[in-house]
Order: structure tokens, then C-alpha cells, then sequence
């Protein structure tokens, strides 16, 4: 009997694939019997085409109809079937068939009367040559994998017959398998829908087949139907959606339950796997498609279907799913295929760190560490300037981080300095004594300088020589030295960091996992050194105006630094003080600020980075110790300058202006006075700002020594030479004492009070230190003492006492004084057991300790290092408990928001992922998920 055909088109948008199918329909040697047109929400331009090729029938549809729907209702109103052999033929506007298409389809149908389906050769529309699709199946977990796609056609795949499931575009259906399975499932709107009706039809005892002589052409979008492109993270959403819903029908009863259960644990795990592999955009859509999952309606009914049809069991078609040892080998060949895929020009060749000088150079920097810094080996912990040591517990390091009570005189509850989880991290490094990480820095500081400054620099520069003058002049720079002189920890350690985070921005432009990277040094410097903040933001703005292509990977490097800052802003804007933000974390230290030409030639402190002494040592007047120190240092500003005229501008100009903010930076640290000391203002450190000045001074030399061909040799020698010069005094501060920054073995408190402290932690000691004027700076510090973990710079930017504060300077004001005022009920109430009189002005220090001696509550306990020593001998008041960082929700918000970012940035920015490719729903080795990702 001849078979009857009817076809039905199904057109939505795109009337120049329209026409080419109506066209190609009309042109078949085996015509259909009848053809349905199924509009859905179509234009006048695709309604003057169905009008010119005068269909049987036209069916319109409402917009969002899905292709399973749309066929469904062209069904209806064809007519009624005669025979068994009847048969539908389904096309979407994009399937333009081969003029032999239908025949050799129905040729291969008739000799094959178990055969129910059948499907054609996909071919890709804009390259003919090209296999889109040819045949579908699923792997023993369940995921749909497409045997063919994207490979040339050269008849290797022509002798595959049998398969588990085909696409939908070109499917030639019998018409009563269609009725009786009910169509596509509703619950599977695109994707996946003709696998699973194949798989039904399969189940139902019938045969899936392919025909490789018939063609049909596909402009792409025959798994997803739908008017308008999908989004990567859309079309994995419908994917994986459809994935569970065909998991949760196929099921056996009693699994059902257990898969239910298993979704959003599942999505938890496969979110980090998405992390893992750079495809942070996926998370959203893996969760979306778990929750419909969990309420998705139509799985009862097709669950009753399934079981209405199915007449033989799962085994019929377990020899038609791919094994996991055949889905491993063709991940695999995928992956060998992007490697060759991504091979596009000529690799660059750069520096290498064993072969080019690289490793001698942090050899070379270590060895002038050891000798300039040799005075500290043996140090169990260092001390002076800004420089306290850590806690002895690294959990009390872990435990000052975030919000919670900081131990700080009579005590506050707030939020933390970001730079306590720098240094919590620091001293876990060295967890068995945390403050001898500080001393490892201090012995480690140049040559990790010089590693961090070749690797940027090996970036920026072809040239092989060029690193090692980058790591010479960045380990030898004066703000670095200056600020390990001084004890600024923060600033040398952001000294440390910038080459990295430089490097990391520039590989972000094509590397997510480089951005992430950027993300936590850029939390890192901005904790570190608060006042970089705003200038490496516009630095980022810059970045992402400049590389607009680069705009995902870059636009959330500064969520770190937001989160690790933002419970710290939003504390300074609440009581009127917010640029307090940017003041230096640590012990503030009060000093003359820089004059803007000293800071020009690098000196942050206004020592003139030692010369002066040195000069006078040398019999040489010390006022010519400015213009030695220009002259040393003009070649490298020649250079900077000599970049903006020569090739490279594109690198000088970034490298220029990145200066500039630095020296912009530095100058308004100078006149930013946001902490006091005894009521002394103290400006912010500029070391800081001028680290950022410096490497943009080293990046634009490099530029200008790339350009100069022959004459870079002595240009670069002679730099090197000078700013190694200019270092010398500086590199010699610790060894002839003249830094702030000693070693020291003693504790924090005297020896009587840190033995009490080891059975009373609360015991307070009251240190008075007297100035000039008859005035007494009093502190109040708890246990052993205060240490560099416990600074707060809520305490040392706070515009007015507070009344704890005020009640401190009424004890000490009445100790040191003659007067009536019970002392011993407020030492007892406050639970102080000790009094300090530290060395300072000797009138003053004369009346103070006259009056403490005569003061029958206290008794004098002798002489220390730091100071006399007085004992009060009341019992003391038991001191209340207070919270920590986890004990209030506020705290434990703060630390889970804070640990959820930084755990997605270091995921991200762990060195796994893909490589390079577009998610397309089909890989080119068969799989549903090969996505966009950008690694290098």
C-alpha cells in the first residue's frame, strides 16, 4: 500500500529560512501528500510566504507554543488516518531537506516494518559539509550525548543504523506511534524532547533509525525551539532541567524519593565543579533547574504514560547507551581537539626563570636579604615603629577577625580591620609561634620582591634581560625598604603583592581563573594598604573600559575587597567618620610627614632614605643629599619619561598613569591625619602610595628599554647601578640600629605581669607614658599585652572618647596626682593589676612617680626595660565575658558572607577548567555541556 506522508512545518521566525525550506518542501521527487503549516506568532513577511506556497492547511499558535505543541496541533486538524502506513514528517523553518530527502527516508521505512522512526543527516546550514546531528543517546547516569556533531561529512558515520534517539528536526514518525505515545512530553519543552519520545517509542517495541543518505539542512536550533538565541546559562538551565525531569520518569517508584532528596545536594556539588572548571555563570542555572525539579507537575503524568505504553523492559535498550569508558575516551579526543583548535599564531617567547637570569637574581636578592636583615636572625619576635608581635594562639589570630568584642583598652564591640585576616592568614603559616612568620617576611622580603617583579615583568617585555632588572629595582625600591624599617607590615606586604595583582589583571583580560586570582590580591593590598583603594579601583575602570571583551572575567574583581570591608564602612559612615577607612591598620606611629619633592624622590618617612647621615659620616655636607639622591635616581625617571615617545605607547601610557595615581596617592596620605596617638594627629603612611608610584615608574622603563634597541644594555645597566645606590643607606638602617624595627626576645608586659597572666587572662595593666607639659598618654592593655592582631582602627580613629576612654584618663590623671580620689576601687572595679611608668619626659615622669609611690594602694615592683613597675595589691574584679567573632549573628552573618565570597574566588582561581570553547548544547565529542571558558 503506498504510504501516506503528511509534513508538517513548523515556522516561528526567520523568514530567509522559510523560504529556503518551503522551497526545498516543494521540490522533493517523493511529495507529500499533504503539508501543515503551524504559525506561531508570525510575521506578515512569513504570512505572505505560507500564502505564496499554499499549504493544505494553516494552523496558527500562540506565541511561546513549543515544537511537540505545535505539531501536536496540526495533528488535530489533519485527516483522519485510512492505514497503518501513514506517516508525519516533521521540519522546523530551518530544515531545508535534500530533494531525495523524503524518499530515501521512506525507501528505508517500507523494507523495515518494525521501524517507527526514522531520522535524516542534520546537516549545519552555513557549512554544508558540516554534520550537525546524527543520532542521540544517553550515557548509563543518564545524560544526553550526541553520537555526531560538527564533524566533516565523509561517509564514515553512513553504515550507523540503529540508534536510541534522533533530533526532531526531519523526523519522519509513523502517525499511530504518535497518537499512542501522546506526542512529545509537555514537561520537555526543547531539549530533549525527541529523545524522549524516541526512547518511548523504543520501550514500546519499536526501532530508531538513521538514514544517512537523507539530508536536511539545520540553521542550528533544532534541540532549542524558540524564537529569540539562548543564553549559555539559559540553555544549560533547560538542559539540565530536562535531565532530571526524564531521571525522575524513567525511575523505578521507589527511587523516585531518593532522586527527589538527592537534587539540591546534587546541585550543591556540581556548583563547585562548575567553580572548579570557570563557569561561575552556570551556579544560578544549576540551582534553578534543581528547585523546578522538585515541583515539576508533569512528572506523574508522564510517569503514567510511560508505564501506559512501555511494553518491554529497560533492558531492550541498555545495549544502546554509551558506557562511561566510551564517554571518558571521547571527553578526552574533545580535549585533544581544543588544544589543536586553540592553537592560533605564533607563541611569543619570553624569559625563562632558570635559563635567563631569573633564579639569580632571587638568589642574589635573598643573599643581600640575609646580610642587610642579619641582625634579626636568632629573633623570636620583632618589635618597634608600627611593628608589635602577633598572638601567641593562631586561633585567637582567627578569632580577632571579623566582628566581635577587640580587646583594646576597657574594650568595644565591632568590626574588625581587614588586614586581621591578612595577618590571621600570616601567622597560620608559622602556627606552632605566629609571630615568627613576621620574622620569615622580614628574611624573605627581597627576594620574594625580585620573584614577583620578573614574573610581571616577563609579561610586559620580550626582551630576555629586561626581568632581571625589573626584580632588582623592585627589591631594592625605598618604599619597600623604608616600610620594613619603619615596622609598616601592611605596606611591605602590599609592596609584595602588587606585582602579583598586576599580573594577575593583565592574563584576566583572557583567563577567569586570572581574574579570580586578581580578586583575592586585590582584597589582600586593599586590607593591607587601605589607601591604594582608590586608586587601583580607577586603575580597574580603566581595565574594564579599556577591555570591554574582557568585561565578565573583570567586572567582579573588587567583590572580595567590598565584602572584606564592608561590615569596617559601613561602622565608620554610621558615626560620621568615613574616611577613617583608609587609615593605616596597625600601631599608628606619629612622625613628620613628607613634603611632596622628598616624596618624588621616594622618601616616605622624611629621612631622605638615610643619605644625610650617611653623607655626614663620610665628611660630605648632608644638604647636598637631596640633589644626590635626584641624580641617582634621573635615569629611571628618563626613562619613565623617554616611554611616552617611543613604540609601545599603548603599555607606557597605563604604566604612566598608574605612577601617577601612586604619587597622587602618597602626597594625600600626607595630609590625611586619621588616627591619633596621645592625642597626637598621625597621618596615613605613604610608603603605600609611593610602592604603586614605583612600579609604575619600573613598568614604563621597561617600555622605554624595549624601544631602545643597542643602547638598552647601558641605559638599563646604568639604572640598575643607581637605584642600587640609592638603596644602600636604607638596606644598612637595621644593621647599624638607626631602624625602628629591632629584634627582641623579651614579652610585651614586664616578666611579673606576663607570669600572673598565664593564671589571670584579664589582668589589666594601666602604662602611662609621660610628655612634655605635664601630660600623661595612658593605655589600657589586658593578659600579656597588646599585640598586632589586637589593633583596631575604630580605636585609633575615633573623633571623641568614649566614656571607657574618659573614665581610663580620670584614673590616670588621679594616679599621677596628688588627690582623694579612691584609685583603689576603680583599679579593682577595672580589674587593673598593674601600673606601668614608661620612660619619657623627666619633669613630668619625676611627678608622676612621686605621686604613684605615694599611693598606699600600690606598691612599687621595680625597674623594667620599658619602665618602673607598680603592683596594686586589691583583689580584683572578675571582668565579664565577651562575645567573640562567632557568638552573635551579626558575627557569624559576617564571617559566612565573607567566607562564601572568598571560597567561590579561590575556587575560581584554582588552575583546573576547560579550555577554550562554546557551549552549544552539544560538544563536539558528544556531550550536553561544553561551555565558554577562556583558559589559557
Amino acid at each position: 500500500m503506498h504510504p501516506r506522508v503528511t509534513a508538517i512545518l513548523v515556522a516561528q521566525s526567520g523568514a530567509e529560512n522559510l523560504d529556503k525550506t518551503l522551497r526545498a518542501l516543494g521540490a522533493q521527487t517523493r511529495a507529500p501528500d499533504a503539508v501543515i503549516v503551524v504559525e506561531i506568532g508570525s510575521t506578515a513577511q512569513i504570512t505572505q510566504l505560507i500564502a505564496q506556497f499554499g499549504p493544505g492547511h494553516v494552523v496558527s499558535a500562540r506565541a511561546g507554543t513549543t515544537f511537540g505543541g505545535a505539531v501536536s496541533h496540526a495533528v488535530h486538524v489533519a485527516a483522519p488516518p485510512e492505514s497503518e502506513e501513514e506517516w508525519l514528517w516533521l521540519l522546523r523553518e530551518d530544515n531545508a531537506p535534500d530533494e531525495h530527502a523524503l524518499e530515501r527516508l521512506l525507501g528505508a521505512v517500507e523494507i523495515a516494518p518494525s521501524v517507527a522512526v526514522a531520522g535524516p543527516k542534520l546537516m549545519r546550514s552555513s557549512e554544508p559539509h558540516l554534520i550537525d546531528s546524527f543520532g542521540e543517546t544517553v550515557s548509563t547516569l543518564g545524560a544526553r550525548v550526541e553520537l555526531v556533531h560538527g564533524e566533516l561529512d565523509q561517509g564514515q558515520h553512513d553504515r550507523r543504523d540503529d540508534v536510541l534517539g534522533i533530533a526532531g528536526g526531519g523526523m519522519l514518525v509513523r502517525r499511530t506511534l504518535w497518537a499512542r505515545l501522546g506526542g512529545f512530553d509537555p514537561g520537555l519543552p526543547s531539549i530533549d524532547a525527541a529523545l524522549d519520545f524516541c526512547i518511548r517509542a523504543r520501550l514500546a517495541g519499536h526501532r530508531v533509525i538513521l538514514v544517512p543518505r537523507a539530508r536536511v539542512l539545520s540553521a542550528g536550533g533544532a534541540e532549542a525551539f524558540g524564537a529569540r538565541p539562548l543564553s549559555t546559562a539559559r540553555r544549560f538551565r533547560i538542559t539540565r532541567s530536562a535531565e532530571l525531569h526524564r531521571r525522575m520518569v524513567y525511575a523505578p517508584a521507589l527511587a523516585m524519593v531518593v532522586h527527589w532528596l538527592s537534587f539540591l545536594p546534587l546541585a550543591v556539588l556540581r556548583s563547585l565543579a562548575h567553580l572548579l572548571s570557570k563557569h561561575p555563570g552556570l551556579v544560578p542555572a544549576e540551582f534553578s533547574a534543581a528547585f523546578r525539579a522538585l515541583v515539576d507537575g508533569s512528572v506523574l503524568p508522564a510517569r503514567r504514560n510511560l508505564r501506559r505504553t512501555r511494553t518491554v523492559g529497560w533492558a531492550a535498550i541498555a545495549g544502546l547507551r554509551m558506557r562511561l569508558g566510551e564517554l571518558r575516551e571521547r571527553r578526552a579526543q574533545a580535549r585533544e581537539a581544543a588544544l589543536i583548535d586553540d592553537v592560533g599564531g605564533i607563541p611569543v617567547p619570553r624569559a625563562s626563570f632558570l635559563g635567563d637570569g631569573g633564579l639569580w637574581a632571587v638568589v642574589a636578592m635573598a643573599v643581600v636579604g640575609l646580610i642587610a636583615f642579619a641582625p634579626l636572625l636568632g629573633a623570636s619576635v620583632l618589635r618597634g615603629g608600627g611593628l608589635l608581635p602577633l598572638g601567641t594562639d593562631v586561633g585567637d589570630l582567627w578569632g580577632n577577625v571579623g566582628y566581635g568584642w577587640r580587646e583594646l583598652g576597657t574594650g568595644f564591640l565591632g568590626a574588625a580591620d581587614p588586614f586581621a585576616a591578612v595577618l590571621a592568614v600570616l601567622g597560620s603559616i608559622t602556627f606552632w609561634a605566629p609571630s615568627y612568620s613576621i620574622l620569615l617576611l622580614y628574611l624573605a622580603a627581597l627576594p620574594l620582591a625580585a620573584l614577583g617583579a620578573w614574573c610581571c615583568a616577563r609579561r610586559l617585555t620580550t626582551t630576555r634581560w629586561l626581568p632581571v632588572l625589573a626584580a632588582l629595582l623592585w627589591a631594592v625600591a625605598p618604599p619597600l625598604l623604608s616600610s620594613l624599617a619603619s615596622g609598616q607590615l601592611g605596606a611591605a606586604i602590599a609592596h609584595l603583592v602588587l606585582p602579583w595583582l598586576a599580573l594577575a589583571v593583565i592574563g584576566s583580560g583572557r583567563s577567569l581563573a586570572a581574574g579570580a586570582a586578581a580578586s583575592i590580591l586585590l582584597a589582600v593590598v586593599g586590607a593591607s594598604a587601605p589607601v591604594l583603594i582608590p586608586a587601583l579601583l580607577l586603575l580597574w575602570l580603566g581595565a574594564l573600559i579599556a577591555r570591554p571583551r574582557a568585561l565578565l572575567r573583570t567586572i567582579g574583581v573588587p567583590i572580595p575587597l567590598l565584602a572584606l570591608f564592608a561590615p569596617l564602612v559601613v561602622t565608620q559612615f554610621v558615626r560620621g567618620t568615613p574616611l577613617a577607612v583608609f587609615a593605616d591598620p596597625g600601631v599608628p606611629v606619629s612622625g613628620d610627614a613628607a613634603s611632596g619633592w622628598r616624596l618624588a624622590l621616594g622618601d616616605a618617612d622624611g629621612s631622605l632614605l638615610g643619605w644625610p647621615q650617611l653623607l655626614a659620616a663620610l665628611g660630605v655636607p648632608d644638604s647636598i643629599a637631596p640633589f644626590v639622591i635626584a641624580g641617582l635616581l634621573a635615569p629611571l625617571a628618563v626613562l619613565a619619561l623617554l616611554s611616552l615617545f617611543l613604540r609601545g605607547t599603548y603599555r607606557a601610557i597605563p604604566a604612566t598613569l598608574t605612577a601617577l595615581l601612586g604619587y597622587l596617592t602618597a602626597v594625600a596620605a600626607t595630609h590625611l591625619a586619621l588616627a591619633s596617638v596621645g592625642g597626637q594627629p598621625v597621618t596615613v603612611w605613604p610608603g603605600s602610595g609611593l610602592s604603586l608610584f614605583w612600579l609604575g615608574l619600573i613598568a614604563a622603563a621597561l617600555v622605554a628599554l624595549d624601544a631602545l634597541g643597542r643602547a638598552a644594555t647601558s641605559s638599563a645597566l646604568l639604572t640598575g647601578i643607581t637605584a642600587a645606590t640609592v638603596a644602600v643607606p636604607l638596606l644598612g638602617a637595621i644593621l647599624i640600629g638607626a631602624a625602628a624595627v629591632a629584634p627582641s626576645s623579651r614579652p610585651i608586659v614586664p616578666a611579673l605581669v606576663n607570669a600572673l597572666a598565664d593564671q589571670q587572662p584579664d589582668v589589666g595593666t594601666l602604662v602611662l607614658s609621660p610628655r612634655p607639659d605635664d601630660r600623661v598618654a595612658a593605655k589600657l592593655q589586658r593578659g600579656a599585652g597588646a599585640t598586632l592582631d589586637d589593633q583596631s582602627t575604630l580605636a585609633t580613629t575615633a573623633a571623641r572618647a568614649s566614656a571607657e576612654q574618659q573614665r581610663i584618663a580620670k584614673l590616670a590623671g588621679n594616679l599621677v596626682s596628688r588627690s582623694g580620689f579612691d584609685s583603689a576601687a576603680e583599679l579593682a572595679e577595672l580589674g587593673i593589676g598593674f601600673i606601668v611608668l614608661t620612660h619619657g619626659d623627666a619633669d613630668t615622669q619625676r611627678r608622676a612617680s612621686d605621686a604613684l609611690n605615694a599611693n598606699d594602694a600600690l606598691t612599687a615592683a621595680g625597674g623594667t626595660v620599658d619602665g618602673n613597675l607598680w603592683r596594686f595589691d586589691g583583689e580584683l574584679a572578675a571582668q565579664p565575658e565577651h562575645p567573640g567573632n562567632t557568638d552573635t549573628a551579626i558575627g557569624r552573618g559576617i564571617l559566612i558572607g565573607q567566607g562564601v565570597v572568598f571560597g567561590i574566588a579561590v575556587l575560581l582561581a584554582l588552575p583546573f577548567g576547560t579550555r577554550r570553547k562554546v557551549y552549544s548544547g552539544r560538544g563536539p565529542a558528544g556531550e550536553a555541556d561544553t561551555f565558554e571558558s577562556g583558559e589559557e
